[in-house]
């Protein structure tokens, strides 16, 4: 099952900071999606209503159960896995962030709920605040269309990032800070690009998906990603391939062909460049400790 709401463009403001929400999704997991990443600005807000599963974040799996909420913010490494025999069923709210030009005035109470959002690029735990309940409400709201709903919503977009602040004090604050950037749809276009195209991704294609020359699409990618394109392709790619391998039902070489690899030889010899490991090995041991080298992948 799969409900997407991509075309609601609903905008709000705390303090400085203009959140912009580009995606809503609702899904039960018949797949797993491969580890990736969003870039500055970019917030995916994951409610898990039913179902089970485990989630790779930043190389620590996580257990997920009904009720867990967890946050993933810029640059936060994650993967999602079902369990097949009772698939997880996940809302997901993707939002952007972006500072406006010009100061504004603003209460002390929302520049420390601000502050606390942004500082917070990743959280995980089971939701005891009803940050749930006002997810579904939102789903509702956008599905019903009904008079108002677009001011409803961004109401209990507002008391959802209270909600999630409270969730995060409850259960501890991380400690790790990263800033937030300016933030466009264009972030979103790259992020589905890469996750869902890994079989045939060029750079051609993302360039003209964005409207822009080449050479403007890999001066983006380095600016809100730090990679090049290559780069992203390897890493896209080789995220798939760990999820794809982790099926014994299937082959290397139907591994290799799902990737868009031309032979089996092709792939493996990718593999191995990115993770030390081939994809044999990998099937038997598991990939070690040590830090994947896509600087020279295609």
């Amino acid at each position: 099952m799969w409900k997407d709401f991509k075309d609601t463009d609903i905008y709000f403001t705390i303090a400085d900071t203009q959140f912009h929400t580009l995606n809503f999704v609702y899904e039960q997991f018949q797949r797993s999606i491969p580890s990736h990443s969003h870039g500055n600005g970019s917030y995916e807000i994951h409610y898990i209503a039913k179902g089970q599963g485990r989630a790779l974040i930043n190389g620590v799996y996580h257990q997920i159960v009904p009720g867990i909420l967890f946050v993933t913010g810029p640059h936060v490494e994650h993967a999602q896995i079902p369990l097949l025999e009772d698939p997880m069923c996940e809302y997901c709210i993707y939002l952007k962030t972006e500072k406006k030009r010009k100061s504004v005035s603003c209460s002390a109470a929302e520049k420390e709920l601000l502050s606390v959002f942004e500082n917070t690029p990743f959280w995980f735990g089971q939701d005891t605040q009803s940050a749930g309940a006002l997810i579904i409400e939102i789903f509702e709201e956008l599905q019903e269309h009904r008079t108002g709903s677009v001011f409803q919503i961004e109401a209990l977009l507002r008391q959802l990032l209270v909600k999630l602040i409270r969730n995060y004090e409850r259960g501890g604050r991380p400690k790790e800070v990263r800033p937030a950037a300016a933030a466009d749809k264009t972030a979103f276009i790259i992020e589905e690009y890469f996750l869902y195209q890994y079989r045939s991704l060029s750079l051609e294609d993302l360039a003209d998906k964005l409207g822009l020359c080449t050479r403007q699409t890999e001066r983006l990618l380095l600016r809100q990603y730090g990679k090049t394109f290559l780069q992203k392709k390897a890493e896209a790619r080789m995220s798939a391939a760990v999820i794809l391998l982790s099926d014994p039902a299937k082959s290397i070489t139907a591994v290799a062909e799902d990737l868009g690899y031309s032979s089996i030889e092709h792939f493996s010899s990718a593999f191995k460049s990115y993770y030390h490991v081939s994809p044999r090995q990998y099937r038997k041991e598991g990939i070690p400790h040590a830090l994947p080298d896509s600087s020279n992948l295609t």
